[in-house]
């Protein structure tokens, strides 16, 4: 395909200013970006250890999606290198500093509901839909595009940049563990998977497990309901749609079940049953949604559980249910576990009950949490000891991300607002998130994009999507900063 490139002047006294008409840019490129866009979601690249080995340690889907940019990156001409197949880089220009694009390929599970083949790139009412479409495949198809068109109007640039594409952004964070300990930090940069206009502070992110063990001293011949299984969740940061238990029901069975179709009804959820063997397995659908804010979404795990806890159990079961639905039902913010803390750079703490496992050896609650950046981490912790005193439980940390904030008044972010506002007409807002994204790994570094103000976040949700005229804009809106932030010393 041939394109042609035109060029704009403007006289600035007696030199000459090059002015870029970035979004006609990106319109001529329009057909393979869509077209790009869709064969990546098409990829599943969903974490799967199962399957993981040496050459595909998450798995192969991920490995396929890493793959495939970069084989764009080859393609096209760029650097590129790919770490240990859990990260690589596409690399663009020349310069000692280094200017990070931080993008994942890798995406959550994709849940049920959905209306399409949440891995198909359907194209609907000029959206395209699909896992991943804005977090964060969409997104990272708009910058690299952004490379693409720089380079191909062979514009100077005194720095790098490079796009570093992770694989285990919505897990453990391993990609960029591993690639940082392979490759270069750069020196600032910005990931495109958040909202525009820039954020540039993002809350503290835990995970950890609240862990109930099985009693010796049981009584259980006053028992009227037995739980033998309970389950819900996949990720920590998931709001979980779906859960199930089996139980057995020692009396009264019929009524039983009348007050699960009660509670249903008055819960406004939906929830199933049949029997098999002399079991009754007890399913609820809810809604997914994002852990940085648990209220969007309906916890199918809570409301199950809160369920259950109304009846006699055995010393086990009770803990674990009763704790439920005493400290966990219905409250995102902590409120009842004694560690809501808000603060005005970022809002709220949030906690999502994630993950939840019971049987009748153990009981696990996976909780993630998001706090403030002035959150007191140490401290606010040790007020669930005494929870766990009474509760018999134990609480294990098993990662913690620290809170990340970039002063508002930094030149990349100064540079960033005025390409905002001069692309959209609109004011370059500082915000702050519950969401994590990889802007975090660097000092100097911020989201950017690519979910416009005013739209719905879709993101871990059922029919995800990403409207092609906000891919198209984002594009663009990426191509100006990358040159900008890159055309000076």
């Amino acid at each position: 395909m041939c394109i042609q490139y035109v060029f704009h002047f403007k006289k600035i006294g007696e030199g000459i200013m090059m002015e870029i008409k970035w979004l006609e840019e990106v319109h001529k490129r329009k057909n393979e970006i869509i077209e790009d866009t869709k064969q990546l979601i098409k990829i599943k690249s969903v974490l799967n250890e199962q399957e993981a080995t040496e050459d595909a340690p998450l798995g192969k889907g991920i490995k396929e999606a890493l793959q495939y940019m970069l084989k764009l990156g080859d393609k096209d001409g760029f650097v590129t290198k790919n770490v240990g197949n859990l990260a690589g880089h596409i690399e663009l220009g020349g310069g000692e500093d280094l200017i990070g694009i931080l993008c994942h390929v890798d995406v959550v599970p994709e849940g049920d509901g959905w209306s399409l083949d949440p891995f198909g790139g359907e194209i609907v009412e000029g959206k395209i839909y699909g896992r991943g479409a804005i977090d964060d495949k969409g997104p990272t198809i708009a910058a690299y595009y952004a490379m693409k068109i720089i380079k191909e109007l062979k514009l100077p640039l005194k720095k790098r940049v490079r796009m570093i594409i992770g694989t285990d952004e919505e897990s453990n964070w391993r990609c960029v563990e591993h690639y940082f300990k392979e490759e270069e930090m750069p020196t600032f940069g910005f990931a495109p998977d958040a909202d525009f206009p820039i954020i540039n502070a993002e809350k503290g992110i835990c995970n950890f497990d609240i862990q109930f063990s099985s009693v010796i001293e049981e009584k259980t011949s006053n028992d009227v309901l037995q739980i033998h299984s309970f389950e819900s969740g996949r990720r920590y940061n998931m709001v979980p749609d779906f859960a199930e238990a089996r139980v057995q029901i020692e009396k009264n069975e019929n009524d039983f079940l009348l007050e699960f179709e009660s509670f249903c009804k008055e819960h406004n959820v939906v929830g199933n049953y049949f029997k098999e063997n002399g079991e009754i397995t007890l399913t609820m659908k809810g809604i997914s949604a994002h852990a940085m804010e648990p209220e969007e979404g309906k916890n199918a795990g809570l409301y199950l559980a809160s369920f259950l806890s109304q009846f006699p159990l055995n010393q086990h079961a009770k803990r674990y249910f009763s704790f439920i639905r005493k400290y966990l039902f219905k409250d995102t913010r902590g409120n009842y576990l004694g560690i809501n803390y808000s603060d005005e750079m970022t809002g709220d703490l949030t906690i999502n009950s994630g993950i939840f496992s019971f049987d009748k050896d153990k009981g696990i609650i996976g909780i993630n949490m998001r706090y403030p950046v002035t959150f007191l981490f140490d401290e606010k912790m040790e007020l669930l000891q005494h929870l766990e005193e009474s509760n018999q439980f134990q609480v294990k940390i098993l990662s913690n991300s620290k809170p990340h904030y970039v002063d508002g008044q930094n030149e990349m972010i100064q540079i960033l607002k005025r390409v905002y506002e001069k692309q959209t007409g609109e004011k370059g807002k500082l915000l702050s998130i519950g969401g994590g994204t990889y802007a975090r790994s660097l000092k100097q570094g911020v989201a950017f994009g690519a979910l416009f103000p005013g739209k719905p976040d879709v993101a871990h949700q059922k029919d995800e999507y990403i409207e092609i005229e906000d891919l198209l804009k984002a594009t663009a809106i990426y191509a100006e900063a990358i040159y900008e932030l890159a055309k000076s010393e």
